[in-house]
């Protein structure tokens, strides 16, 4: 995948920005979605507050993704960095 710089981006329109963010989000695995919806939803304050049941939920969902060996190391997260 081309990763998208700043310059890149400053040159694009709005459509084609969207297209090419639209092509990788159709390559990605449901963690990064979650993570690409959490901030989104950050970032326009839709996110809110969640219950402290809720909160808890998503603790014991992201523990038991680590026990199946679901995770990145920080070597593999820089890694992957670099390919952005």
């Amino acid at each position: 995948m081309k990763s998208l710089t700043l310059e890149k981006q400053g040159s694009m329109s709005s459509a084609e920005l969207k297209a090419q963010i639209h092509q990788y989000i159709d390559k990605v695995d449901d963690r990064l979605l979650n993570l690409i919806l959490a901030m989104i939803e950050a970032d326009t304050g839709s996110a809110g507050r969640i219950s402290i049941e809720q909160y808890n939920k998503e603790l014991d969902e992201a523990e038991a993704e680590i026990d199946k060996g679901k995770f990145f190391t920080q070597e593999e997260v820089e890694k992957m960095s670099k390919e952005w």
